[in-house]
This record gives C-alpha cells, structure tokens and sequence, in this order.
C-alpha cells in the first residue's frame, strides 16, 4: 500500500531541515536533537534497505507558491500556498509499504517539535487505494 507522508511546517527562515530552523528544535537539548536526528537517519536508511521508500522532496518556500482557482471561466493565479495558514507543506516522502500499521510505525519517526506530520494513502482515478 502507498503512502504519503507529508510535513507540515513553518520554519524562519525557510529551510531543511526544517527541525534546524524551528525553535521547538533548536531548544532541545543537544543530546536530544542527536537523538531525533539519528532516529531519523536510522528509519531512512531501513526504508531505503527495504525498498520501502520511493521518494520525496523538500518544497521550497511557500512565499514564492502560485494558487490556481477557478473563476469565471478561466483560471485565476494568487499568491499561495494557502488563504490564510501559519503551518504549510515543507516536504513528502511517498512510502510502498506492507499495511497501515507499517506506514504508522514509519510516520510517526518523521514527527518532530514544532511541525505536523500527515500520513495519507495515496489513491488512483477512480477511488481505488494503491
């Protein structure tokens, strides 16, 4: 089953990590940040051994997003990514694993201070999960 984990956060500066520009992160101990920071590293690399991991990005800063609407016939671009949010899309990694308890397991080592983590199922025309 695929999924998509998808980070949600507001960093400033804008950067990536993003845990590296958020002051929940930065006031962490250092001893804790090695921790979350190796954690990460570790489900990464057992991702990649497993072939569970099929990719992802880091978006780059929100600021510069277009939005594309509707209206009147033709479409209309604006300023994104969204109408009015303090957290936004920071990145994805797109997942292939065995069952929802595995991508749970796995999206819950993404969390981190001061961000969001959304695990969603991806889903082919027609409404068939995959």
């Amino acid at each position: 089953m695929k999924y998509v984990i998808l980070i949600h956060s507001n960093p400033q500066p804008w950067g990536h990590p993003t845990g590296d520009y958020l002051a929940a992160y930065q006031e962490l101990p250092d001893d804790v940040r090695k921790r979350l920071d190796a954690e990460f590293e570790q489900v990464m690399s057992e991702l990649q051994a497993n072939g569970e991991l099929i990719g992802g990005e880091a978006l780059g800063d929100p600021a510069a997003a277009r939005l594309y609407r509707w209206e009147d016939g033709s479409p209309l671009a604006s300023d994104g990514p969204y109408s009015e949010a303090k957290e936004h899309l920071a990145g994805f990694f797109l997942i292939d694993v065995e069952n929802q308890a595995r991508a749970e397991e796995v999206a819950a080592k993404f969390a981190g201070p001061g961000e969001t983590v959304e695990l969603r199922p991806t889903m082919w025309p027609g409404g068939d999960d995959q």
